[in-house]
């Protein structure tokens, strides 16, 4: 599991324009890893972060949401909600073990595998700033901005 003070771990994912691997990012980077495509709590992560995307760039803070969904499922969840916020795929999951957000959960009394809504804001040096765990989404975007407006002295 990823704690403050680590680097970008070397893991690939698949974004829009193909796969890449995390480590190579430069700048300031804002990770969200989500459950699924077009659900309440994930879309309306999906449309709080894409409504500030604009202040974030001001910032140079770039952003990048993650679940399991497919780049084509991706691009018609983004579209269905004119989203601008870039989507990318970890079909295999090595991005959550890595971040330790692939983790057990509990339903009505069953147990399953799922992700841990969390995010994660990386310094210009590829070094975990601050990471927020177990998010609930109401708020959650205004809270990452000022803290990437902390970590920047803006």
């Amino acid at each position: 599991m990823i704690e403050q003070g680590d680097r970008l771990p070397e893991v690939e994912l698949e974004g829009a324009d193909g796969p890449f691997t995390l480590s190579e990012r430069k700048g300031p980077l804002l990770l969200y890893f989500y459950p699924k495509d077009d659900t309440a709590g994930c879309t309306r992560e999906a449309q709080d972060f894409s409504a500030l995307l604009p202040e974030f760039k001001a910032l140079g803070v770039d952003l990048l949401g993650v679940s399991k969904d497919s780049a084509a499922k991706h691009r018609k969840f983004a579209a269905k909600y004119d989203l601008t916020v870039p989507l990318a795929t970890d079909a295999e999951g090595v991005a959550m073990e890595a971040f330790g957000v692939w983790v057990e959960k509990q339903l009505y009394g069953r147990k399953y595998m799922g992700i841990d809504r969390s995010t994660f804001l990386f310094a210009t040096d590829g070094t975990l700033f601050r990471a927020w765990r177990k998010v609930r989404v109401p708020g959650h975007a205004e809270q990452v901005l000022a803290a990437a407006r902390e970590m920047l002295g803006k």
